[in-house]
């Protein structure tokens, strides 16, 4: 959202005035939901998520999905997920807010998006273990991507070489990587795995007599 670095989240009043109706000076863009509203331009549209995003994004995506779903139920909810798309940069994930009530006091949607935002402007996540637990499962999927080639693998033994590398200090090849997760070099697997008994420690190739 190109206008979250010069708000003031705290200041939920300041914040609405931004906001309502951002949608309209959106370039290229047409929101066709705004056809069947009353008054579109008390609401706004804010993004979150989309193709290119890293673990960090995808976990805050998450869990301001969960705390706006109180705000998603009902026949006209002030909160709608919406998943916009451009043939060039793929698709963008975030919600329609409504701003104001037609009293023109705020809702209290968009309050809460406000108090979401103001605790990432604190601290920039959200929630650690669901980060974590993302990074953990990236990592184990990227062992999976270095060994392609090798199909006898048994069944687990990503979570096993990622307990060998934490055991052994190997924290470089546990650590997340460009919000991506971990990675580890196919020699490094290997040793893993040998030690781990998971496959022979010593392969033999092409004997001759």
């Amino acid at each position: 959202m190109a206008t979250a670095a010069r708000i003031d989240w705290s200041d939920v009043e300041d914040a609405a005035r931004q906001l309502a109706g951002n949608w309209q000076d959106f370039d290229c863009f047409c929101w066709f939901r705004s056809r069947e509203l009353d008054a579109p331009g008390d609401w706004c549209i804010v993004y979150s998520s989309g193709r290119d995003a890293g673990l960090l994004a995808q976990s805050n995506h998450a869990e301001i999905t969960k705390r706006l779903a109180p705000f998603m139920e009902g026949d006209d909810p002030p909160v709608v997920p919406e998943t916009h798309s451009h043939w060039a940069n793929g698709y963008i994930e975030g919600f329609s807010i409504r701003v104001f009530e037609s009293d023109g006091s705020i809702t209290p949607a968009f309050e809460e998006w406000c108090r979401i935002q103001d605790d990432l402007d604190g601290y920039p996540l959200l929630d650690e273990s669901d980060l974590s637990e993302r990074e953990l499962e990236a990592t184990l999927l990227n062992y999976g991507h270095e060994m392609w080639r090798h199909n006898n693998l048994p069944n687990g033994w990503e979570a096993e070489v990622y307990s060998w590398f934490s055991d052994h200090g190997l924290d470089r090849y546990i650590e997340s990587r460009d919000d991506q997760g971990g990675w580890a070099d196919e020699e490094a697997i290997l040793e893993a795995l040998r030690d781990l008994g998971l496959i022979p420690t010593v392969i033999v190739d092409n004997l001759e007599p």
